[in-house]
């Protein structure tokens, strides 16, 4: 799959970590009882052309089920995302992912990266064993977008449709065209390898993304931040006992809790007091609303502020860098 010539090509680099896109099942009839990440990369490119003019490159990152991602794979996978971007025949870099932490993934990468060429986050439903596997479709469109002229930023391909990263959700636990982009909408789609441009491409200023990427490739420990929701009969126990083992001077205790809040970032009164003792102990607190649409709408007497329209998960890793940045003694 390597090719051979560096003379007037555009490549595009496809990049593995594994996923249910990599599975294996017994049968072919069995979507569900598989087994993520048992196919490398150059193997779920068989069979599959490359655009015209497009060369196209494989590289294994990863081989896991993306479920258990860690913050290990992500540094390793934004520094060879970084590595390849700076190659001027790259157009654009494809990653073969998980569905269930692609959003996580997708949001952490365009923090860090705001790349001016596209990185196309693509995935399956079903695994490649499946009688009719979705997987092959996703990657010939992620291929596509990719190629594409114009594209930037990391947006994820599933479906047909093409989300950006800030937006980006899987919204359903089955269903082939698994990922929203709640109110937002896809900013584009992907139609017999042509894309239809709906919305402006993600951005973020680079100089931002850039000493995110150097904080985070210089750290030797992450900051540890945890999710908590807000139900009915919720208490503030697992957050005092969060507090205490931090007093207690704990190795890898907690500095930062999201709070997955109910309707526009409302928080039971009991898991409300103690965010507030946890902030007063100073551990970061912020505000998620669990809320599949839409955004808190912030009040002007709010004791903790909140996350806007990111979701708990995505407001983790903005906390999980601003914490890196206030460690490494920047704004």
């Amino acid at each position: 799959m390597a090719d051979s010539t560096r003379e007037s090509r555009r490549r595009v680099i496809v990049l593995g970590t594994g996923g249910t896109i990599a599975g294996r099942a017994a049968s072919v009839g069995d979507n569900i009882g598989y087994t993520a990440g048992q196919m490398g990369v150059t193997q779920l490119l068989e069979g599959i052309e490359a655009p015209a003019g497009v060369v196209l490159h494989t590289e294994q990152v990863a081989q896991v089920d993306s479920k258990n991602m860690s913050f290990a794979i992500w540094r390793r996978l934004a520094e060879r995302c970084a590595h390849w971007l700076a190659e001027p025949d790259v157009v654009g870099l494809v990653l073969t992912h998980g569905t269930d932490t692609l959003e996580e993934t997708a949001f952490f990468l365009q923090s860090v990266l705001a790349p001016a060429k596209p990185i196309v986050l693509t995935c399956a439903m079903r695994p490649a064993t499946a009688l009719t596997p979705d997987g092959p479709q996703n990657v010939r469109d992620a291929i596509a977008v990719a190629a594409s002229v114009g594209a930037r930023g990391v947006v994820a391909v599933c479906a047909g449709a093409v989300h950006g990263a800030f937006d980006v959700q899987k919204v359903h636990t089955y269903r082939v065209d698994a990922f929203g982009s709640g109110d937002a909408g896809p900013v584009a789609y992907v139609e017999e390898g042509a894309l239809r441009e709906l919305r402006q491409w993600p951005f973020l200023p680079a100089e931002q993304a850039r000493l995110a990427f150097e904080r985070m490739t210089l750290a030797a420990r992450w900051p540890r931040v945890e999710i908590l929701l807000s139900h009915a009969e919720a208490d503030g126990g697992i957050v005092d006992a969060l507090v205490a083992q931090r007093q207690a001077g704990a190795p890898g205790a907690v500095q930062g809790l999201v709070l997955a809040a109910t309707g526009n970032g409302t928080l039971h009164e009991a898991l409300e007091a103690a965010a507030l003792r946890a902030q007063a102990a100073g551990i970061a607190v912020v505000r998620a609303t669990r809320c599949m649409q839409g955004r808190i709408l912030p009040t002007p007497d709010a004791t903790l502020r909140d996350a806007g329209a990111l979701t708990p998960v995505k407001a983790r890793i903005a906390l999980v860098l601003e914490l890196m940045a206030t460690e490494a003694g920047g704004a």
